[in-house]
């Protein structure tokens, strides 16, 4: 789009549908001069990412994924887990995003209290031993999980319907101000939810993906 510069979002899972929803949701961040965004496909990982060793199993692949793409700017591996984000990293002297850690940090800045939505009740404990590690439990209202499947996430019947309960329980019960939507193929329902709701809510795929827009045209 003007200035050559390319942005990779990879989706670890082996899932079409839910590549083609993401690249979907970048669209509004298709700016004139600003970097071409490519969504590509893992097409060695899992059809969802849904327990431990799903994450573990697709850090390699998505390691030697980084070191064969040539001329990327910037990556971001799209799923809330942030799978091989530190490999990634040492892969290549581009910068690398993790939805989860983007997200958060997206979340912080918007207000004082976040919440999360998680797919699944599995994932929830994987996801709080990564914000632990990133120091910011303090700031956590809490997370709740909409009791979806990935595949769901994307494309079922009532997931929105899910969505409005599940962020209604964060905001009303937990006290959490900002709302982040914990997998990669909810952005379709990231509008909707927050002009529902009326407190922002991030989808962490796009605020991965912003911070790359703006490191890679700060370059």
């Amino acid at each position: 789009m003007g200035n050559n510069k390319r942005i990779v979002v990879i989706n670890p899972n082996s899932n079409q549908t839910v590549t083609d929803g993401i690249a979907e949701g970048l669209k509004p961040l298709l700016i004139s001069g600003g970097p071409e965004i490519e969504c590509i496909t893992l097409e060695e990982g899992p059809f969802g990412i849904e327990s431990q060793e799903d994450v573990d199993a697709i850090v390699f692949p998505l390691r030697e994924c980084v070191s064969r793409i040539e001329k990327a700017d910037a990556y971001v591996i799209a799923c809330y887990s942030d799978p091989g984000l530190d490999v990634c990293r040492k892969a290549t002297n581009k910068p690398v995003f993790g939805i989860q850690e983007s997200g958060v940090l997206t979340a912080l800045s918007q207000g004082e209290k976040f919440g999360v939505i998680a797919i699944t009740d599995g994932s929830i404990k994987r996801h709080l031993r990564y914000l632990r590690q990133m120091k910011v439990m303090e700031r956590l209202a809490k997370e709740r999980s909409a009791g979806l499947s990935v595949e769901e996430s994307a494309t079922g019947q009532g997931t929105f319907d899910r969505l409005c309960q599940v962020g209604s329980q964060l905001r009303d019960l937990d006290g959490a101000e900002t709302i982040i939507l914990g997998c990669a193929g909810m952005a379709s329902h990231r509008a909707l939810l927050e002009e529902f709701l009326g407190i922002p809510v991030i989808d962490p795929v796009q605020a991965a993906t912003s911070m790359a827009i703006g490191a890679v045209l700060l370059r």
